[in-house]
This record gives C-alpha cells, structure tokens and sequence, in this order.
C-alpha cells in the first residue's frame, strides 16, 4: 500500500538499521542506496541553447567515470515557420553527469570535423571499444524546409570523447539513411541497426567485423515503419526498440534476427507530470546490472505549452524512466520515480 506521507528521517533510519538485522546484503546496499540518492528530476536535462534536446546516445568516460550524453540539438528556438529548417542546421550537444545519471550539466558542442558550417548533424550513437571511443552519426548537407534530401551516416573516433577524427562514411542500402545504432553480437561481429527512408522508413541491419566494413544489408523485422532503432540483452532476452510515431514499440528476439513484437507499446499515452506530458520518442538505454534504465524525448505539448509563445510545442527535453521485465514483456511507469544508478568507476 502506498503510504500517503514519507516516514520521518530519524523512523526511516531506525527501519533500515532493523531490516539490516534480517536481509541480505546485496538487499541493504539497494535499500541504503535508495534511502540516501534522489529522484531524477522532470525534465531529466533541458538544453540551454535552443531547448531542442533529441535523440539521446549515453557512453561512460573510462578516465574520469563520468557519464557523457551526445544529442541532437534542434534549433526549437527558431521563429515559428510552416516548414523544417528548425531541426537542420543541427549541432550535436553534450552534457556530463558526475553522479551516476541523476543530474546533467552542459558541456558544449561536439567537434564533428565533417561538413561545412550549414551541415545538419543528427542522431548519434556512441560505442567503446579497444581504447577507442566510435561514434557514428547522421548527416544531412545543408539547411532545407523540407525532407526530400540525402542522408549518410559516417563513422568518427576519438582518444577521448573530446577530440574527433572522421573514419568513413558508410555505403549502406540508400542515400536516405538516419538513425544507426551499433551493437556487438555474440560471435564478436558488430551489427548496425538503422531505418532506410527510401524503404518504406523500415529498419536495416548490416554487419561488420571491424566498424568500418559493412555487408549482409538487409531489411529487418519490424511490422511497421519507424525510427531510432537501440538493441540490447537483457534479463535473458534481446530487445529491439524503435520511436513508433505513437509511443515506442518493443521486440523480443533469441538471435537477434527474427523478432516478436510485442502488444502496446511503451509511453504510448502522455506522462501527468510536467514537461513529461507528451509521448516518448527516440531513445537509449543504459544497463547498470539487472537495472534498465530508459533515456526519451518529449514534446512540451498541451498543458507545457500553456500560455508559451507560439510554435512552443517543438521544445523538447530528455527524460528518463527505469523499464521493468516481467514473463517477456517490458513496462515502463513514467509517473513514478526514477532512481538513477550508474557505475561512476573509472575504467
């Protein structure tokens, strides 16, 4: 039963030292972590720039612990206009966490040495692997008030999450390719994960061996078009999830080739908390033991855009939301709080 009021501070103490007594290890340090850390805060992160955050990639400082955020900055600060310049001319910010993921504090702009001044860089996804950070990114040539342009995705790396170096660029299924998401299989490949707007919007896949090198590129599995696809293995299962236009739907897979979809999909209907009242759109995920924690944009629509000026509801913000696994099926209770907790250890 939920209670109506918390117990006071000293009662609370009391409980714990007693529960100590009779649980299990593992079990009080949650409990003490719990006692002791703080809900994330609604909204997770607001970009102070254009207020625009979207399409979030996390990845862990090996030297300073730290936890980094690479997003797409849409310019919602633009005056209102009937068409889409507001999310081209797009930079790629970052912001830094020291406490696990629980606070965000901008750090300024990635160093995307590609392109030219107007260039649209949307969409990244960061990787670590043998002392080299990967990012692979989304761009668009130019600034356009419209969608029927080319896209590519090219390849990045850096020492240090800080100084970047452009690789290549990828030769995939069209010129129309957005949204790449890397992960490692089992057998050590790399797979990419990525939706092919001259394909009916439908999700590819490729497969490399060395990040650079891309084959086997084939249509994927889902039963919809779609973006932002994320894979990732956990509590026994593979889960593909991609921004549904109507909320995010979830894949269930043993091979990470064929896929179950599963009914309903999650943060489908507007959080009743402010800034969170808005569907949930392209994500990431971040495991911290049998923890999942899920990273989304929202829209400032309805009641967060009450009495703004107009065009209010393309400011977007970051939020996040622990997911919960029970008989294969994922859930999310956005209303709730969050309580973020991710390895600070220096790696």
């Amino acid at each position: 039963m939920r209670r109506s009021s918390p117990l006071p501070s000293s009662a609370f103490l009391l409980v714990l030292l007693a529960l100590a007594q009779i649980l299990p290890l593992r079990l009080q340090v949650r409990l003490q972590a719990q006692a002791i850390a703080k809900p994330a805060p609604k909204p997770l992160y607001r970009d102070p720039i254009h207020d625009g955050a979207a399409d979030p990639s996390f990845i862990q400082d090996r030297a300073s612990g730290h936890w980094l955020m690479f997003y797409t900055n849409r310019r919602a600060d633009l005056p209102p206009a009937h068409d889409v310049q507001w999310v081209h001319g797009t930079h790629i910010g970052i912001a830094e966490s020291s406490d696990g993921g629980t606070t965000w504090a901008y750090r300024g702009e990635a160093g995307i040495p590609y392109g030219d001044a107007d260039s649209t860089f949307w969409a990244p996804d960061l990787l670590y692997n043998d002392g080299t950070y990967h990012m692979f990114l989304v761009v668009v040539p130019g600034i356009f008030s419209d969608w029927n342009h080319p896209r590519e995705i090219i390849h990045l790396t850096s020492p240090d999450l800080a100084h970047w170096t452009f690789s290549d660029q990828l030769h995939l299924a069209s010129n129309r390719v957005i949204d790449p998401y890397v992960f490692r299989l089992p057998n050590g490949q790399w797979r990419l994960w990525y939706k092919d707007e001259a394909d009916h919007s439908h999700i590819h896949s490729a497969d490399s061996s060395d990040l650079v090198h891309w084959t086997n590129d084939t249509a994927v599995v889902t039963d919809r078009s779609s973006e932002g696809p994320i894979v990732f293995a956990w509590r026994g299962h593979d889960w593909l999830i991609v921004d549904a236009w109507k909320g995010l739907a979830v894949y269930r897979s043993t091979d990470l080739t064929h896929w179950t979809a599963q009914t309903g999909n999650l943060l489908a209907t507007p959080g009743t908390l402010p800034t969170d009242r808005a569907i949930g759109n392209h994500a990431d995920v971040v495991l911290n033991g049998d923890h999942a924690y899920l990273f989304y944009f929202a829209a400032q629509q309805g009641e967060d855009a009450a009495g703004k000026p107009a065009g209010w509801q393309r400011h977007t913000v970051i939020q996040v939301v622990e997911l919960h696994e029970k008989n294969g099926i994922l859930s999310a209770d956005r209303n709730q709080p969050t309580y973020v907790h991710l390895s600070t250890q220096k790696k």
